[in-house]
């Protein structure tokens, strides 16, 4: 079994430990600090009290590894289009394509049916770059539920949870597929088989696109978002929107809105990815979360007037903070974009 894991950050990197260590052919792509840490030490995973080292090989040069069984996409989702020429070395013609990204993936109307089936999502995939390069028929879509941090170059923690559910974009339980989840088992993680997929994206989706934002906008951890009155109810409204436009795709949510929000609530005073991103300067991952409700929204007439304003409002704070790293640092906008 040999699997690819690329951008061996923090959910990667565990995964891909936790792979390593069951018996898996591992490899990261990763770079940086972090890259050189882990070919000299191995990847650090502290869990569950204590910590694993796992012996993989890391480079920033797909080329080195040659084809795979599967490719584990845990970049993020932005920064996935870039990537695309690179990936080809990683692909022969059996290579599963496993989508860990958050938000709707670039395959997402493959095998979909209906007057949809086969578009391809501009704000996810710009140019169906993702589609023509990887192509849909290679892709496995994972949900990653879990939570885990870099707290050093090349060490690991695992914070919480060990859940990806994880399905073909045609509800099959192929051999691949399959396969995946067995492996994935041996590995200590929580792979269930999903006939639709889709359900599970959207409904991790639909706590991220309005608890993302609004914690960026406010600085507010989970807890306190959830709790006040005003982001509450706004967090409600947008879920509604998005409720709406998913059902028209077939989508099916098996909690109310109300349990996703206690639900988010109960994770305590987290802050969200975005708000983390946000703090270290890093790129936000604003059109995989909220631009691309607002196109498949219009896509089916379905308005969408408080999704529209809040990212509205982000893409500005994202402006606004891209120019003062900018001022801070001159070559900070080249970096944020590498």
């Amino acid at each position: 079994m040999k699997i690819c894991i690329y951008g061996a950050g923090a959910i990667g990197g565990y995964m891909g430990a936790q792979l390593a260590l069951a018996g898996a052919d591992v490899s990261f792509i990763a770079r940086g600090p972090h890259l050189a840490a882990m070919q000299a030490n191995g990847v650090r995973l502290q869990i569950e009290g204590g910590e694993r080292v796992a012996k993989v090989r890391c480079t920033n040069d797909p080329r080195e590894l040659g084809p795979q069984d599967y490719v584990f996409i845990t970049l993020k989702a932005h920064q996935v289009p870039g990537v695309v020429g690179s990936m080809q070395a990683l692909l022969g013609p059996d290579t599963a394509v496993v989508t860990g990204v958050n938000g709707i993936p670039y395959w997402y109307f493959h095998e979909h049916g209906g007057e949809f089936a086969g578009r391809t999502l501009e704000s996810v995939d710009p140019g169906g770059t993702q589609w023509r390069g990887l192509g849909p028929d290679r892709a496995i879509g994972c949900v990653l539920y879990p939570a885990a941090e870099i707290v050093a170059p090349g060490v690991i923690k695992h914070v919480y949870g060990k859940k990806f559910p994880i399905g073909e974009p045609d509800g099959s339980r192929s051999e691949r597929v399959v396969r995946l989840s067995e492996w994935m088992v041996k590995a200590d993680m929580d792979a269930p088989v999903r006939d639709n997929i889709r359900d599970e994206i959207w409904l991790k989706l639909w706590g991220n696109l309005c608890f993302n934002p609004i914690s960026a906008l406010t600085h507010a951890t989970l807890d306190v978002i959830t709790s006040d009155p005003a982001t509450r109810a706004l967090s409600r409204q947008m879920m509604l929107e998005a409720k709406a436009i998913a059902e028209r795709f077939g989508v099916h949510f098996r909690v109310d809105v109300e349990r996703r929000i206690d639900g988010a609530g109960a994770v305590g005073a987290h802050k969200t990815s975005m708000l983390q991103d946000l703090e270290a300067g890093r790129a936000m991952e604003i059109d995989p979360l909220l631009t691309v409700v607002q196109e498949m929204g219009r896509m089916t007439g379905q308005p969408t007037p408080m999704i529209d304003a809040v990212l509205g409002l982000i893409k500005q704070r994202d402006r606004m903070a891209q120019a003062a790293v900018a001022e801070r640092m001159p070559d900070a906008k080249v970096a944020r974009a590498a």
